[in-house]
């Protein structure tokens, strides 16, 4: 089984989590999250991870996204995955956002980790754009005193 595993500093992982279950459904048990709160130590963030993934096999595959490269949920999750031999079955992905994530839960079944770093990453890129609405100036919107 592939899973794909969402980490983050503070409720972004569970929310990003919601979001992903309220589009792509809420049966997905593959789908884990949890997060390094604020004042939480590392000894209990690992502890929690440990637990996240322990159903995780060593023939199954994870899809890991973080909210930062080199930020301490995803260097201890790392940690943990290393500790349990899972590393070579790991794709590790930081700064992630919820077209990514979406795109991974609902394709991943039908590509291997390396169609999903080449091909799902660029995807991810290209989700991003600058929201613009043009704005028209024209004599009809301003006010007249001719009431």
């Amino acid at each position: 089984m592939k899973y794909v595993v969402i980490v983050s500093h503070g409720m972004l992982a569970p929310g990003l989590h919601d979001a992903v279950k309220m589009l792509a459904g809420e049966d997905k048990p593959e789908v884990l999250s949890t997060s390094l709160k604020n004042g939480m130590g590392a000894d209990e963030y690992e502890d929690n991870f440990r637990e996240l993934i322990a159903p995780i096999k060593e023939e199954d595959e994870i899809i890991l996204f973080a909210d930062i490269v080199g930020g301490s949920p995803l260097s201890f999750a790392a940690n943990v995955i290393a500790e349990r031999g899972l590393l070579g079955n790991t794709l590790m992905i930081g700064g992630m956002n919820l077209p990514l994530v979406l795109t991974t839960v609902l394709m991943k079944d039908t590509m291997d980790l390396e169609d999903i770093k080449e091909d799902i990453l660029p995807d991810a890129v290209d989700a991003l754009k600058v929201f613009e609405i043009a704005v028209e100036d024209s004599e009809d919107d301003e006010f007249s005193d001719d009431i």
